[in-house]
């Protein structure tokens, strides 16, 4: 069985990750480490705008692999504690 990234899945995604960002945006940062985290939230912020830019240019694929750059960023900023959320539901750690 072959998985394909359909326009639904494609769809599902930028919503949970735009959702994650907007999340992080609004968070508290770590003070001690504001550096580190306006980092990992700038990288995050340039993989989901190329899942933008290929998402425009038909490349399926390629917007859903910038997707699971973008939030991977945001998910080891909240795992470390760079971002300060609450949320199981879209982070891999939520204290």
């Amino acid at each position: 069985m072959t998985n394909i990234v359909t326009q639904e899945k494609l769809k599902k995604y930028f919503s949970i990750t735009l959702e994650a960002l907007e999340k992080v945006k609004s968070s508290t940062m770590d003070a001690a480490r504001k550096a580190q985290a306006e980092d990992f939230l700038d990288m995050a912020q340039r993989y989901f705008d190329d899942a933008k830019h290929f998402e425009k240019k038909g490349e399926v694929v390629l917007a859903y692999g910038a997707l699971n750059y973008a939030h991977a960023w945001l998910d080891a900023g909240a795992r470390i504690g760079l971002f300060k959320v609450k949320d199981s539901r879209l982070f891999a750690a939520d204290d």
